[in-house]
């Protein structure tokens, strides 16, 4: 189930973009992304600690991320709701743990292809994180407000994400232009 983000829950939002040096009929984001290869993952952020591909009990795929956001430790579990060429849209009830204790966020990640010209194809990284209700909990219980935690997280997130962001372009460059992942930055 999808929490809608609202000023009231709303965590953070970053968007960044970088270009892919390829045409958009030879990027597929979502090959890119479910068939990720964890030491891909891990070059594309000095955050990035390890990634995987599983299923959902009903055959879904799920694209699993750990990662530090800030100071808090990652553990996401990205239901592929859409996953198409040009766009995925990721879902995830993630762990945060930090030293102050463990919770859950929702994470939506939209991943986009727009062709420029017939060479060029803009790629936007864009996440969107929502408190939980037990996230409310938890800041709750250690006496904390949303408005602190939105504040941490909108820095932490933006900072990863104009890291992670020309990396992944580059890599799904890669991909599309060799079929590889591994050739060097």
């Amino acid at each position: 189930m999808e929490i809608i983000q609202t000023p009231a829950n709303a965590l953070s939002h970053s968007t960044v973009s970088a270009i892919i040096k390829a045409p958009i009929e030879k990027v597929n984001i979502a090959d890119w992304l479910l068939n990720l290869p964890d030491a891909e993952y891990q070059r594309c952020s000095t955050q990035h600690i390890g990634a995987g591909i599983t299923t959902t009990f009903e055959g879904e795929p799920v694209s699993i991320n750990v990662e530090t956001i800030g100071d808090a430790l990652m553990v996401q579990h990205y239901v592929a709701v859409v996953h198409r060429p040009d766009y995925c849209r990721m879902l995830s009830i993630s762990d945060s743990i930090t030293s102050n204790g463990r919770t859950k966020v929702q994470v939506l990640w939209e991943l986009k292809a727009t062709r420029i010209d017939d060479k060029t194809t803009l790629y936007t990284n864009e996440i969107h994180a929502t408190a939980t209700p037990e996230m409310f909990s938890y800041l709750k219980e250690r006496g904390l407000h949303l408005e602190g935690a939105a504040a941490a997280r909108q820095a932490a997130s933006d900072a990863h994400n104009r890291e992670e962001t020309p990396n992944f372009a580059k890599s799904i460059e890669n991909k599309a232009l060799t079929g590889k992942y591994n050739q060097p930055f």
